[in-house]
């Protein structure tokens, strides 16, 4: 059907785009309020309440506390088991980066395999985090992030050769893109239970990993600390390494992992 103008574009509803916004303002943060959301759209806060009012309806969305702040409802579990696990993870994962960023000071974030690169689905940032970008919702690569090598090693051999097979971008003369080097950093994670990253994907940055369970005790995400090179000593990384996996094991215990 031809809009207004004559054009045979396919016409867009402002409301259901408007709704849509408001989901991927609550993966991307984790909650918010109805102010908050009238301010990311660019409306009123009554239309923000019919809007947010709809998808409650629905389970989409969420209400908690006092503050009567949203968040993903489990109304969106119907959807894509994929988007699924991105939504527990976001919902689940979001205090966790904010209690385990203010612990350490750095800045921790969640992510998921999405296909042959990791998408960032929870950032927090602690009190000692320089600014630095708001990797939520990016998409970073496997062999050059601590997150992505930890995805990356518990890839079946078949999908790992096939992320080698590419010709890996060399971010900084510290991105390891040898297959056989790869290779060998990989069986290390496996080995040591954390990935590193020493300034591979961005000069002066670096950073550590380790794996989270979902409930059948595959991979499903992995959760990172990074900060700045003269913070994050090697020294330091193995402490932090200690902190993230107590972490990882309380959000595999929330996703439904048991030992």
């Amino acid at each position: 059907m031809a809009n207004s103008s004559g054009s045979n574009e396919p016409v867009t509803v402002q409301s259901v785009d408007r709704a849509i916004e408001i989901l991927e303002l609550l993966l991307r943060d984790g909650e918010a309020g109805i102010s908050e959301i009238a301010d990311e759209l660019g409306v009123h806060k009554s239309t923000a309440s019919r809007l947010v009012y709809t998808l409650q309806t629905r389970d989409l969305v969420e209400q908690h506390g006092e503050r009567g702040r949203f968040t993903i409802g489990i109304g969106m579990l119907r959807f894509a088991g994929a988007v699924t696990g991105q939504i527990d993870l976001a919902r689940l994962g979001t205090p966790l980066c904010e209690s385990l960023a203010e612990k350490l000071g750095e800045t921790v974030n969640i992510a998921v395999l999405d296909g042959l690169v990791a998408i960032n689905v929870s950032q927090a940032r602690g009190t000692s985090a320089v600014a630095a970008q708001n990797w939520t919702g990016q998409r970073t690569p496997l062999h050059a992030t601590s997150s992505g090598k930890v995805l990356l090693a518990s890839m079946a051999e078949q999908d790992q050769e096939k992320v080698l097979a590419d010709e890996l971008t060399a971010y900084t003369p510290s991105t390891v893109v040898e297959p056989d080097e790869l290779r060998t950093v990989l069986k290390r994670v496996a080995e040591d239970g954390y990935a590193t990253c020493f300034e591979e994907l961005e000069p002066g940055l670096h950073a550590v990993a380790v794996e989270v369970l979902g409930p059948s005790g595959d991979v499903v995400a992995a959760i990172s600390a990074s900060g700045p090179a003269y913070r994050l000593s090697r020294k330091r990384i193995r402490q932090i390494a200690r902190e993230l996996r107590s972490a990882a094991a309380e959000l595999s215990g929330q996703l439904g992992y048991m030992r």
